[in-house]
């Protein structure tokens, strides 16, 4: 075969790098609206019904945005690659296992890095309060039903918007390490509006944005990021963000030296850090794409 002219080849490639750049921004654009939309529907129940009614209809609405966005429902023509984006499938009991492992100690995983955090800074109490007023309601059973509603929320919409929607479309046009970089940095990016998004909670933020990526491209599904990011954020809700489970004491280790109570959390720290890691691994070992 003849080759093609240079000026040709760089006509040539031009638009399609013009082509993968309008899906990409495309992706992106889509995944935060999903995100932002989806989530702020639980803010506007809870200022417009009680509570329960509020908890009730957040419940029915999380329900059919799982249904809508895994392909389910109109418009037909999009049903596949919702269903795509949204990694629908069958995990078998292995993967299972292994993407349950990654999800819990995930959690654990950035709890210690922010305890580890607040012992080299002192721990800003009316920054991290700042927007997580619980006193308009009454009942601690409320509460903690508020908290566990508000975690929900978060761990479906934002692994639905940043893993599935944005995520995964630019896996399949630009490869992995792009697509979790991007998908990590928008999800930096949007908790940056935050009153707690100090500057120490930043690399924070943006590591959990990289360990949930990983888990949904490994797993080749949403569901283990989702419950990891769940139990995350009930552990943030409920002890760091409101303080209904508990307050953070610990003086910084400038004032007390390198303690036990620190040697715990780094221990913890790396050894919860290195499971997620491996089980990732485990994960990505599994899946079909791997023995190809």
């Amino acid at each position: 075969m003849l080759a093609r002219p240079q000026n040709e080849q760089a006509t040539g490639s031009a638009p399609g790098r013009w082509a993968k750049l309008r899906v990409t921004l495309r992706t992106i654009v889509s995944g935060l609206f999903l995100a932002i939309v989806s989530l702020n529907v639980w803010p506007v129940l809870l200022i417009i019904l009680p509570l329960p009614l509020a908890a009730s209809a957040e419940a029915a609405f999380l329900v059919s945005f799982v249904f809508w966005a895994g392909g389910g429902g109109p418009p037909h023509s999009t049903k596949s690659d919702r269903a795509a984006s949204f990694r629908s499938g069958k995990l078998p009991v292995r993967r299972w296992v292994w993407g349950l492992c990654a999800a819990l100690f995930f959690a654990v995983a950035v709890h210690a890095s922010i305890v580890l955090l607040f012992r080299f800074v002192p721990f800003p109490v009316a920054t991290f309060r700042n927007g997580y007023d619980l006193s308009f309601i009454h009942s601690q059973f409320l509460k903690w039903t508020a908290i566990l509603i508000s975690a929900v929320s978060a761990g479906i919409c934002e692994e639905v918007g940043f893993r599935g929607y944005m995520q995964q479309p630019i896996e399949q046009r630009s490869g992995v390490l792009p697509a979790v970089l991007i998908s990590s940095l928008f999800f930096m990016a949007v908790h940056l509006t935050k009153a707690w998004a100090t500057l120490g909670m930043i690399p924070i933020v943006f590591g959990a944005g990289l360990l949930l990526g990983l888990l949904a491209w490994s797993a080749g599904s949403l569901l283990p990021g989702i419950i990891g990011h769940i139990l995350m954020d009930i552990g943030l809700f409920a002890y760091w963000w409101t303080g209904l489970a508990g307050e953070f004491s610990a003086r910084t280790i400038s004032q007390t030296g390198m303690d036990r109570p620190f040697f715990i959390a780094a221990f913890t720290f790396v050894v919860s850090l290195g499971i997620v890691l491996f089980a990732i691994f485990k994960l990505q070992r599994m899946h079909p794409s791997a023995t190809q």
